[in-house]
């Protein structure tokens, strides 16, 4: 249709060329060239004229931008929209406003105002929109949620509401959704089911991001029922669609399938190189969740000052117009009132702000350990018995891991205790380097520390615990001109094999630990009834033992 309309272009009045314009940006967006599409939107909110076409260019920047990454300005674009809905009059154009909110609140990981956004579509519905797009966002922004299963009647009406509007889109991103769920609940089946119900319109409608979805997906389930060599197609397929350098959760995912399925193969080297691309993505993606938030922080601190000064300004002017009113007497006597005023609301404010600043501070140190900033052993011991129950419930696993550094006391006897202070703070700071964002980390004393790993199973949880014992094993540590190396013990636990009790876990994992010091160190045990342990590369080791002679990696001095 816009290939038709362009054949006609000539004949198009300046604002029918500059809606044209509008619609190509739109179709770039789809296709997946957000850098374009930006810069054709852009140019049509700045010089087109028109504050509607400006207000929908604008609203459609929003999405381009989140996937480009410019988080800083899609947050600073999405202020500025919210603040002017009231100027907004064209209800299409307020309508695709806050579709685009919405959707810019879920890259800030804000649920609860994506969800705010997308029920307020439905209170002025356009002529000839429907309640599909609304419906869609807020099933999409509460997909983290537990309550969301593949039964919920909110998910199955969005369906139907999508599919009576003839929106196929949506209708395939809820299923995607669905999809998505089913993986949550362990039902490959379905997803293959219904992954190969919705593939022809997927075709037809030729969306990059939910042909990729449905590719990493379909890997996914087929991982899961053993179907390897399919699972690698379809995981390969979707590396084929990524561009080059492209960081995605989707990627993530799919490299991780590559890797499980060459390692159940005992292709040793391609598992290798499949699990250091996974690697990448998964720290791009970690990065990428940092800086979408830490941008969201810095414009609304901005936000935040401007509607301060604009206050200020508003006051210093209602101030202004008293002055014009009143007589010489009544001026002075008003100027009194307000000053007095301002004094007692700046003394209650900076009163306010040191208690409460007092009353942070003091919670933190009640949890944290004054060293290393992390959990300190009572709170964490709290923290892990509270995830367990909850994890239990669900019926969710998780690991344990204790960390104990080698030969730490000739650290501070032959360095110091200043080297040791040094020593743990490089520590925390390569262990929090290979954890989630979910995972509990606290020092239970010394030079030991504790990782509970929610939503994880024992190989996981394995593949972590020697991430850590290697990278601390390959890092030299310092302080002023003197550096060491130093090596960790590490014993696992995990509630596939020893339950969601705390106090058993705990037991577990220290036997383990003991283990891995018992057999040389710098290595990881696991305990599961006889034991798994891992040697110093990482290699699974049957039996109770290592091999005998094994020399103990403890701490050395660089020159």
């Amino acid at each position: 249709m816009l290939s038709q309309i362009h054949r006609q272009a000539s004949r198009l009045s300046p604002a029918e060329q500059w809606y044209l314009h509008y619609l190509d940006a739109w179709q770039t967006a789809f296709q997946g060239d957000y850098a374009k599409a930006d810069a054709q939107l852009r140019t049509i909110a700045d010089h087109s004229g028109n504050a509607t076409l400006a207000a929908k260019a604008s609203a459609l920047r929003l999405t381009g931008l989140g996937f480009n990454r410019q988080y800083e300005e899609a947050f600073v674009l999405a202020n500025r929209l919210a603040s002017g809905l009231d100027a907004i009059k064209d209800p299409l154009a307020r309508f695709l406003v806050l579709f685009n909110l919405s959707q810019s609140m879920m890259l800030a990981d804000k649920p609860d105002l994506a969800v705010k956004y997308a029920r307020m579509m439905e209170d002025t519905l356009p002529p000839g929109e429907s309640l599909c797009p609304s419906r869609s966002l807020q099933i999409t922004a509460r997909y983290d949620s537990p309550q969301l299963t593949s039964s919920s009647p909110e998910l199955h009406q969005a369906i139907e509401t999508c599919r009576a509007a003839g929106q196929p889109v949506y209708v395939n991103t809820l299923r995607l959704v669905m999809a998505s769920i089913y993986q949550r609940e362990n039902q490959p089946a379905k997803v293959i089911a219904l992954l190969d119900q919705i593939a022809p319109e997927l075709k037809a409608n030729q969306f990059y991001a939910h042909m990729e979805s449905a590719e990493e997906h379909r890997a996914q389930a087929l991982l899961m029922l053993g179907r390897l060599t399919e699972a690698k197609t379809a995981a390969l397929a979707v590396l084929s669609m990524s561009d080059p350098g492209e960081i995605s959760e989707t990627l993530r995912d799919a490299y991780e399938v590559l890797y499980k399925i060459e390692k159940k193969r005992g292709n040793a080297t391609a598992a290798l190189s499949y699990f250091e691309h996974y690697t990448v993505q998964d720290k791009g993606y970690l990065d990428d969740v940092s800086a979408r938030a830490l941008a969201y922080q810095t414009v609304q601190q901005h936000l935040l000052a401007g509607k301060l000064e604009t206050e200020k300004l508003s006051k210093q002017n209602a101030m202004l117009r008293l002055q014009r009113a009143l007589d010489a007497k009544a001026v002075e006597t008003g100027r009194l009132y307000i000053l007095i005023l301002l004094l007692v609301v700046a003394f209650t404010a900076s009163w306010l702000y040191r208690l409460k600043r007092s009353q942070l501070r003091f919670k933190r140190l009640s949890h944290h350990d004054g060293l290393t900033g992390i959990f300190n052993h009572q709170h964490f011991i709290g923290e892990a018995a509270h995830v367990l129950q909850a994890l239990k419930k669900k019926k969710e696993q998780a690991c344990l891991i204790s960390i104990d550094l080698d030969y730490f006391k000739q650290v501070n006897d032959t360095h110091g205790h200043a080297m040791g202070d040094a020593v743990l703070k490089q520590t925390v700071a390569i262990c929090k380097q290979e954890l989630r964002p979910a995972d509990l980390f606290g020092r239970l004393g010394g030079e030991e520390f504790g990782i509970l790993l929610a939503g994880c199973y024992r190989h996981q949880g394995l593949d972590i615990a020697n991430r850590i014992r290697v990278a601390i094993d390959a890092t030299p540590m310092g302080h002023g001109d003197r550096v060491i190396t130093i090596s960790a013990s590490i014993g696992l636990a995990s509630t596939e094999v020893s339950g969601h009790d705390l106090q058993r876990l705990c037991m577990e994992a220290d036997a383990a630990l003991y283990r891995a010091k018992g057999a040389g160190r710098n290595r990881v045990v696991a305990h599961a009834g006889t034991g798994d342990l891992f040697d110093n590369e990482g290699v699974p080791v049957p039996g109770p033992t290592l091999r005998s002679g094994a020399t103990p990696v403890g701490v050395t001095e660089l020159e």
